[in-house]
């Protein structure tokens, strides 16, 4: 009687854990990662910076993003010349929590920093938000993309310390090679 019982608890405890492993299961890349796929492939940006501390000049990147096996995430590799700011490599990764309903963008750079920013998009245009540590302050990030057409869009970064009142950045426009 011991073992049947023994047998039918450990029957019951694998079944149980089988049924919880399948509910975590995603059933597949959520709808709203498709909005990302116009990101994809080779994209070229050119600008104006006006950074504090290195004050006004120009940029240029290069762009290559793929999705990733499964299509939960984009995988973009950057580089850019940032003129007074340097020369810089990033990997980015973006991706959608549908807990939050936020994209988001992971970046870590050859200049030794990571960041995490969060996105929304209305129509043409997509809002991305962060917290930057500059010069031992917290400063409030924003990135906003107008898309033009599915092969170019403008872009500008803003900063703020307060979250009110902005300042320019970073401008410019990409176009899709």
């Amino acid at each position: 009687m011991k073992r049947t019982t023994a047998i039918v608890l450990g029957l019951t405890m694998i079944l149980t854990a089988a049924a919880a492993i399948a509910q975590m299961t995603p059933s597949g890349p959520a709808p709203e990662l498709k909005k990302l796929d116009f990101m994809s492939g080779d994209w070229t940006a050119e600008g104006t910076t006006n950074s504090p501390g290195s004050g006004p000049g120009k940029f240029t990147q290069t762009s290559h993003a793929e999705w990733l096996e499964g299509n939960y995430f984009l995988v973009a590799h950057n580089e850019g010349d940032y003129g007074a700011m340097g020369k810089a490599k990033e990997l980015a990764v973006m991706g959608y929590d549908p807990h939050r309903k936020v994209y988001t963008y992971h970046a870590f750079s050859s200049v030794g920093e990571a960041g995490d920013s969060t996105g929304t998009v209305d129509g043409d245009t997509w809002i991305w938000t962060s917290n930057e540590q500059m010069g031992g302050t917290t400063m409030k990030g924003r990135y906003t993309m107008k898309v033009l057409s599915p092969t170019s869009y403008t872009m500008k970064y803003e900063l703020s310390q307060d979250g009110t009142s902005w300042i320019t950045a970073m401008e410019g426009k990409a176009t899709k090679k």
